[in-house]
């Protein structure tokens, strides 16, 4: 074993970083529960709150880069800061809301931009600055798992205070817990001119690294196959509960299966972590998006019972965000640190189009044919085509031959 692979993990960092991705992407998890006593409530339909869930992801997706861009130069304990900040906001916004415009900009445009400013690819970026090569997809899997375990605690903590207090009151509450965000942000407040791995970098533009990794077939490809990914789990989260009801299953185990979901998840993602530091990162992302399609067909297709819901969310949790560790390990693979806030939250963009267009997709189309079977069956084919997609991706660096000395 080599002295780097024997360095010690930065703990204070990856335990603040993987508090607030459990934090951050706890509530968005829970979002599916609200649809129904809120429209309940409102009178507005599944359309309405489907657009608020889909302008949610493309404004997480279309802000991510940015806020890449701003933690890699000015720190990533600041954009993080500027997250919690942001999240509480729109969650009070959306729970006072009166019209559909409101809903609209704060539970999407609002905790959108929030969830961009405090997402895997700013937090898992700070990791790569502070960890070994070595250690990258490991660290990566603590960071993703840390966001599956918001999933599994606010699935059913959403619930409860839905149930006790309604759920205008309960997004309050989880605006206060926002709040929190920024006093985790301290640990991680530099920027990608610090950290162990700094003089490893290649020091190039920020116009520099778009035109190399634009011009990058296997970044391409993998953008591309990102957003598979952000139209499945997207859907999923926001139609989920609402189709359970639709087919007859008792609400409980909506809240079973989103909490077993985010439960496996912590497994998956650790497991992904561990999986992608020794064996082709590559196929592995193939071999998950073929075991979704299999997952998803066999659920559609088998008798629909609790039972069945329960193994459905089970396997579906193992194969949720396992997808993260390996693709954010690619980017930086291929291209550094330097700028993988910038990069990573490009690819993050790719799957959050195909996250506005699963949810957006899953209400629109219910709305107009009263089931949800099309866009699960898109997103079977979806699956399919992801694993082609990967497939060819070329786990090395960029080539840069003046620098071919340096590590990656």
């Amino acid at each position: 074993m080599t002295q780097a692979a024997r360095t010690s993990m930065p703990w204070l960092i990856i335990v603040a970083g993987s508090l607030i991705a459990m934090l951050t992407f706890g509530p968005r998890s829970a979002m599916g529960f609200f649809q129904l006593p809120m429209l309940a409530e409102t009178g507005w339909d599944r359309s309405t709150f489907g657009l608020a869930m889909a302008l949610q992801n493309l404004f997480w997706g279309l802000s991510q880069p940015f806020f890449g861009a701003l933690a890699d130069k000015y720190g990533t304990g600041r954009v993080l800061a500027t997250s919690g900040v942001l999240y509480a906001a729109g969650l009070i916004l959306m729970a006072n809301a009166d019209a559909p415009i409101w809903l609209h900009v704060g539970g999407g445009i609002l905790v959108g931009t929030a969830i961009g400013a405090g997402s895997f690819s700013v937090i898992l970026s700070a990791f790569a600055r502070n960890v070994t090569p070595e250690q990258r997809s490991m660290a990566f899997g603590f960071g993703t798992a840390a966001g599956s375990a918001g999933m599994f605690l606010f699935a059913p903590l959403s619930q409860a205070l839905i149930s006790n207090f309604g759920w205008s009151d309960s997004l309050v509450y989880m605006s206060i817990m926002m709040l929190i965000v920024p006093l985790l942000a301290f640990p991680l407040r530099g920027n990608a001119n610090s950290g162990t791995q700094s003089q490893s970098q290649f020091k190039q533009s920020v116009g520099e690294a778009l035109r190399e990794a634009l011009g990058h077939k296997s970044y391409l490809l993998l953008t591309t196959g990102f957003f598979v990914c952000g139209f499945q789990v997207a859907f999923i989260t926001a139609h989920f509960p609402a189709y359970l009801g639709d087919i007859g299953i008792d609400a409980r185990y909506a809240v079973i299966a989103m909490a077993l979901i985010g439960f496996f998840n912590i497994i998956g993602s650790l497991a992904a972590g561990f999986i992608g530091q020794r064996y082709s990162k590559p196929y592995f992302l193939a071999y998950i998006y073929v075991a979704r399609s299999i997952a998803v067909s066999a659920f559609l297709l088998l008798p629909q019972t609790p039972a069945s819901v329960v193994i459905f969310a089970a396997v579906m949790g193992l194969l949720w965000l396992s997808t993260v560790p390996p693709t954010n390990a690619l980017v930086a693979i291929m291209f550094g640190t330097r700028h993988l806030g910038l990069l990573g939250g490009l690819v993050f963009l790719s799957h959050q189009i195909g996250s506005f267009l699963g949810v957006w997709m899953g209400g629109y189309l219910y709305d107009r044919f009263g089931s949800y079977d099309s866009v699960w069956w898109l997103g079977v084919a979806l699956g399919i085509f992801a694993a082609v997609v990967h497939w060819p991706i070329r786990e090395q660096a960029v080539e840069r031959p003046a620098l071919a000395a340096q590590p990656a």
